[in-house]
């Protein structure tokens, strides 16, 4: 079963140049050789900061643009995984061992919905 892993609060990430990325960056990779290892991996990104996000909302037929994520929380999405799983407890570990969530992220784990008849498929 598919699992998206949704990162939040990562907006204070190392950059390249801080002393702490190369370390950090090391852990994430291991933990991504870890999901292919397992054959879970199938996508992963960090996204831009939330300040290059626009939200579109349709409201009587027209379509309204919003600077920034619409959702007014100070937890901003940061990036995400989709990792396919054997069962929620594999999700769970997985989320354990992401490097993010012991720099202060949280991580949202949520079963992908398969809808009989959607077409979302990668061509």
């Amino acid at each position: 079963m598919h699992y998206m892993f949704l990162i939040y609060n990562c907006e204070n990430r190392p950059k390249p140049g801080d002393q702490r990325f190369d370390e950090i960056l090391a852990r994430v990779n291991a933990f991504a050789d870890e999901c292919r290892r397992r054959g879970a991996f199938v996508a992963g990104d960090p996204l831009k900061p939330v300040s290059t996000a626009t939200t579109v909302r349709i409201e009587e037929g027209r379509a309204m643009l919003t600077d920034g994520p619409f959702a007014e929380t100070h937890e901003h999405l940061g990036g995400y995984y989709l990792l396919d799983c054997r069962d929620l407890d594999e999700a769970l570990e997985l989320a354990e061992l992401m490097p993010q969530a012991h720099f202060g992220a949280t991580i949202e784990v949520r079963p992908v919905d398969h809808i009989p008849g959607l077409n979302h498929g990668v061509a």
